[in-house]
């Protein structure tokens, strides 16, 4: 059979990744905040665009067996006004991942790195996300637990903990903190004294003085003469020196080593630790009790401007533009709003879907708590609102969700499972976590559990887990072995 050239007719389907389209999907992985900034730029762009006065109305969204209410935002009729938009780039948000990434530009390299995590991937855990090096809030509650035997105490002192700034001090009161909990001054004094007692030594003082007494008492060099040098610490920023020997009474080689001594304090010990918390969060999403034992779940409008498009501007520059290049600038920044307007649009009711089947899934978290966490992947989330894997991804990345027990990020609502003795899909590990810290936290200081009873407890609790796996969760948590446990809780017996 001869060779030659000939003329075939194909059809096959493509999915072409418009650059509106392309942004639209990466606005789905964007915060409230960086939405907020991305606005503010087309703002700057765009003289079409204006900020609305006043939120979006709410509205029931039909259909919810949990009565969530889903925050409904106001699409500007700029399709009404004249129908220069760009139907074509219409396009749905909800797109396999897969046929994105063989459209995609090779060259772009931001947003091949979107699409990077494997379908069905649940995302890391919690305590994969952190910075790597313990914050000092992270160091004080492991020392907490193995520190004391009274939960009152330690209930105060983890309370303590969230109220310390960067350098370990406490900036408010002990009878403000006894207000703030409704307990007496005296439980307060205990829960200051075992933070106190904690590494590093130092931590929790109210002042500079109390600081340095703590460490001099560390090192059994708390006499009267230096508990006077501390008392004093205001003529040494003057540089009375003489003055303060004399308050001291001691002589010139004594003061020069109680100076000595002090150069070798740290005034700021919490700052050997890294930061607890970074940056502010600001939540995206609010959870309400609603009506009916239901949920209500709204966007944080605080955070989320309101788009419109200044309708007289547009007729009033439209009737100035005489030449054809104006004509066509301007219908390009109408169309511009106008996907704009329609892209936040479907975000937000993307995000309020996803957030609503979230808040179904772990309605036991919300109602009793970590106990209550259930074993949860993105494939489930997405089959139940017949999205995609990567979109539901997308919603969940870098955004918060702020309930009467915190403001946690929406992956952390997405953790592995755990064995169960009854067979009945298992637990999530930060259940668990939750449980062997319990048990940790009441131990009898002279009947320390091994990873191998801890093993027995957590099954006749019904967890079934292996010895490896009780010893990692239990380091995740920050909590030592069995023999560094005895001996910390021996130290602070001692004290």
């Amino acid at each position: 059979m001869a060779l030659g050239p000939r003329l075939d007719i194909r059809q096959s389907q493509s999915l072409v990744m418009t650059p509106q389209l392309q942004q639209a999907i990466k606005l789905l992985a964007l915060s409230n905040l960086e939405i907020e900034t991305f606005i503010g730029d087309a703002l700057d762009a765009n003289p079409l665009l204006e900020v609305g006065d006043g939120a979006p109305p709410a509205a029931d969204a039909p259909g919810d067996d949990q009565d969530l209410r889903r925050t409904t935002l106001e699409s500007s009729p700029v399709d009404q006004l004249i129908g220069e938009g760009r139907a074509e780039d219409d396009r749905p948000l909800d797109i396999d991942a897969a046929a994105l990434d063989r459209d995609r530009d090779p060259g772009d390299a931001d947003w091949g790195t979107e699409f990077r995590s494997a379908p069905g991937e649940a995302g890391p855990g919690i305590d994969e996300r952190g910075e790597g090096e313990a914050s000092l809030a992270e160091h004080l509650h492991a020392q907490i637990g193995p520190a004391t035997r009274d939960p009152a105490a330690a209930f105060v002192a983890r309370h303590l903990v969230g109220l310390l700034d960067e350098a370990g001090y406490l900036p408010i009161t002990l009878a403000e903190v006894a207000a703030d909990l409704g307990v007496d001054q005296a439980l307060a004094e205990a829960g200051l004294a075992l933070l106190q007692s904690l590494d590093p030594t130092g931590v929790g003082a109210r002042s500079l003085g109390e600081c340095l007494a703590l460490q001099a008492r560390e090192a059994d060099r708390h006499d009267p003469c230096m508990a006077r040098l501390l008392e004093n610490l205001d003529l040494l920023a003057r540089g009375e020196l003489a003055r303060l020997k004399r308050i001291c009474g001691v002589d010139d080689e004594d003061f020069a080593e109680m100076m000595a001594e002090l150069r070798g304090y740290d005034p700021k010990p919490g700052l050997r630790f890294g930061s607890s918390g970074g940056e502010a969060v600001t939540p995206d999403i609010l959870i309400t009790p609603g009506a009916e034992g239901g949920w209500d779940v709204q966007l944080n409008q605080a955070t989320l401007p309101q788009l419109i498009v200044n309708r007289s501007y547009y007729v009033e520059m439209r009737g100035a533009c005489d030449d054809k290049a104006a004509r066509a600038w301007l219908s390009d920044k109408l169309a511009d709003a106008n996907w704009l307007l329609k892209a936040l649009d479907q975000r937000a009711k993307t995000i309020l879907k996803v957030a609503s089947e979230l808040v179904r899934q772990q309605d036991g978290f919300f109602r009793h708590g970590v106990s209550q966490l259930k074993p949860l992947t993105l494939r489930t989330v997405a089959e139940a609102i017949a999205m995609h894997e990567s979109t539901v991804s997308r919603v969940t990345s870098n955004k918060y969700l702020h309930c009467e027990r915190g403001t946690f990020e929406l992956k952390y609502f997405f953790t592995s499972g755990v064995g169960s003795t009854e067979g009945e899909g298992g637990a999530s590990a930060e259940a668990v976590k939750a449980v062997i810290r319990q048990l940790i936290d009441a131990e009898d200081p002279k009947a320390i559990l091994s990873d191998d009873t801890l093993v027995d407890l957590l099954k006749d609790k019904g967890f079934e887990l292996a010895r490896r796996t009780v010893a990692k969760y239990r380091e995740a948590i920050g909590l030592g072995s069995s023999v560094q446990r005895r001996r910390q809780k021996a130290l602070a017996g001692v004290r």
